[in-house]
């Protein structure tokens, strides 16, 4: 197939080269490559003489206008091409297999593909990756994705089987290490039960969160893999333990969290033989001098490069009344400018709960960057959830419009009543089903649609304004599903 790719001037190297021998390029009277026109694209054409005669020619992607007249008199296909003269390389392997769009630029309709081949870049760069330390297998630091941390609350003094299922969870949303959280009444025997359960259930790597020397013993003893945390109320008679067993430690500042004192730590540390050491500069919630913690972290990352940073994200998301979702794109962004390792997450309270997948897929969405050297967009994988990358046109009202307004009155279907409610996904936090129950029978399905086709396939519904109501109900709890909301049949969403 001969392609000729159409641009600008400003665009032109970088065209060349991302086409390389694949296709011809064909640079317009203009600067920049998105406003080509259908007149100014004829021209470059015919005064370019080409000696080829082509199959395919790729505008770029943010192109607007109608070009079939252009085609016409070329007597070629003119196709939308990608967005970034970056992916024309992508774009143009799928030439031959894809019929590419005449309003939807080819980066999007390859949205599928690019999204696989951004994990297996990732995947290629993390075995390619060189870090300063390792914890059963996993890469800490250097050039390594950052990983993420998840914190069980309470670990210790949980029962057996709900720890086993939050540990599975965890894991399944994307948590690099678990982290089993002790508090001030857990004994030293169900940290080490709780630690040998955990190192059964998985070889995701296991650390143990406390201050407390004999718990951390007994943690230690157990096989956790990391102590959390050493600082100089505890160094003296928990370090020794660290160094012994060989394992990692999140090394913390004293109170008040200053640089030094954090640095002090760290050498204290290494004079008692501890040799796998991450450096938690300790990063403090919005309102109390969240920006002062981000240049404490920057500035210690500066003299000490070498050393895994621990960022505690869940410092941030759990002390604010926000979405989390941007919270933590945005933090693992800061994150992978100041050298983190380690993005730590609790998803303690309700409105946290996704967090770890979310800081997963900022994680890999900061490593793309680094390896595209780009910003993070248009990288094959996102954390848009309720907001679009491409707005589809509005419709205009009718000339003539009939104003809705709620009928006040109800009836109750001859049929009978039906509740409504879901059962989530308690592993992966996403999804589950929706559960229809009339007394003759209840139904579960995944989505709304499917619901409803079979109340209505086995007759339970007999009124319309009925199957209206329960349409909008069972929407209301798919909806809560995919976004990992509660759901009460007739509460607002």
């Amino acid at each position: 197939m001969e392609i000729l790719i159409a641009t600008g001037r400003l665009a032109e190297n970088t065209v060349r080269k991302a086409a390389g021998e694949k296709a011809d390029v064909l640079v317009a009277d203009i600067d920049i490559a998105a406003f080509i026109t259908p007149k100014k694209l004829i021209k470059a054409f015919l005064e370019a003489r080409f000696s080829n005669r082509y199959d395919l020619i790729l505008l770029p992607g943010l192109v607007a206008g109608d070009f079939s007249k252009a085609s016409e008199e070329l007597g070629c296909r003119i196709r939308l091409g990608p967005k970034h003269a970056y992916d024309l390389s992508f774009v143009l392997h799928f030439a031959e297999e894809v019929e590419f769009s005449k309003k939807v630029p080819a980066c999007e309709l390859l949205a599928d593909v690019r999204k696989e081949m951004a994990l297996e870049l990732i995947r290629k760069a993390e075995e390619e990756a060189h870090s300063p330390l390792t914890l059963s297998g996993v890469k800490l630091g250097g050039n390594s994705c950052m990983k993420v941390m998840g914190e069980i609350v309470g670990a210790a003094e949980m029962d057996p089987a709900d720890l086993e299922i939050k540990i599975e969870a965890f894991i399944a949303r994307g948590a690099d290490i678990i982290d089993l959280g002790a508090t001030l009444n857990t004994l030293p025997d169900q940290v080490r039960r709780t630690v040998s359960l955990a190192k059964t259930l998985t070889c995701t790597p296991i650390s143990i969160d406390t201050l407390d020397p004999e718990l951390i013993k007994e943690g230690i003893e157990a096989g956790a893999d990391l102590v959390l945390s050493l600082n100089g109320t505890n160094m003296e008679t928990a370090g020794p333990l660290v160094a012994g067993a060989g394992v990692a430690a999140v090394v913390i500042p004293d109170e008040g969290n200053s640089l030094e004192s954090l640095v002090r730590n760290i050498e204290a540390a290494r004079r008692l033989g501890i040799e796998k050491i991450i450096a938690d500069p300790v990063l403090d919630p919005v309102g109390h001098n969240i920006t002062k913690s981000i240049v404490r972290y920057h500035e210690f990352h500066r003299k000490y490069p070498e050393v895994p940073l621990f960022f505690g994200a869940g410092n941030v998301t759990e002390l604010m009344d926000v979405d989390t979702i941007g919270v933590n794109a945005t933090l693992c962004g800061i994150g992978a400018e100041i050298g983190a390792s380690i993005l730590f997450t609790p998803e303690y309270s309700d409105k946290a709960q996704g967090s770890i997948g979310e800081l997963k897929k900022a994680s890999e969405m900061m490593q793309l960057c680094r390896i595209r050297e780009s910003s993070p967009k248009d990288l094959g994988i996102d954390l848009l959830c309720l907001k679009e990358k491409r707005r589809r046109p509005d419709s205009p009202l009718p000339e003539k419009v009939i104003m809705a307004r709620a009928s006040k009155n109800w009836r109750v279907d001859p049929a009978g009543p039906i509740r409504v409610r879901i059962v989530p996904d308690r592993i992966s936090g996403n999804g589950g089903l929706i559960v229809a129950e009339h007394e003759k029978a209840a139904v579960a399905g995944e989505s709304a649609r499917e619901v409803m086709d079979t109340l209505l396939e086995l007759e339970l519904i007999s009124r319309l304004d009925h199957a209206a109501y329960l349409g909008r109900e069972l929407e209301k709890a798919e909806l809560a599903l995919r976004f990992n909301r509660s759901y009460a049949q007739d509460d607002v969403f």
